[in-house]
């Protein structure tokens, strides 16, 4: 028997599309001869229904790292109407990558470019929403190789040693404001 997980316009994240909805209605499948439901299905307005299995709860999402989690949004297209960009993975509606807890903040396509692929910016859009995932993913790689130096394979210091190197882009400090770091064309030729 199958019992609710969640109940109605409370936010969920939607795992097989990458992005927070609320749950519109709670669908119980009903069988004769069962006194609960058999299964219970979810509708978040995106075109199907879900499984409790593809949703997970605000609760259920953690902090994955220090800049925290980021979530992938649709935005209404201003542009095209549903109809005319049929074309498009999720008609209507474009990413936006939301970086700020306040839903502020973050990582936007122009119109035209989302328009001329679509596909490509969806996947960008699903990579850096992940960034902060796979950026605990390599800190703790290097963790890992940094306590357990002696019984590991080359192949996995190397790993590390790629990923300590990605980590020290990401934290880097932004150059001090006025400070020009590359000498002009004129000066470096004398």
């Amino acid at each position: 028997m199958a019992k609710a997980i969640f109940h109605r316009r409370q936010r969920v994240w939607v795992e097989p599309v990458g992005t927070w909805a609320l749950i519109d209605k709670v669908n119980p499948i009903w069988a004769k001869g069962f006194d609960e439901p058999i299964r219970v299905t979810y509708d978040c307005g995106l075109g199907r229904e879900f499984r409790a299995e593809e949703l997970k709860s605000e609760s259920d999402i953690e902090q994955t790292s220090d800049v925290g989690q980021w979530r992938l949004m649709r935005a209404r297209n201003k542009w095209h109407s549903a109809e005319e960009s049929g074309h498009h993975p999720f008609p209507g509606t474009y990413p936006v990558v939301v970086t700020d807890p306040n839903d502020w903040g973050g990582w936007r396509v122009p119109g035209a470019e989302y328009d001329r692929d679509p596909a490509l910016i969806e996947m960008q859009a699903r990579l850096i929403t992940l960034s902060p995932k796979l950026l605990k993913l390599a800190k703790d790689l290097v963790t890992y190789v940094r306590q357990e130096t002696e019984d590991l394979p080359e192949e996995v210091m190397e790993l590390a040693k790629r990923a300590e190197n990605l980590r020290h882009l990401v934290e880097t400090e932004a150059p001090e404001a006025g400070v020009q770091k590359v000498q002009p064309a004129d000066q470096a030729t004398r």
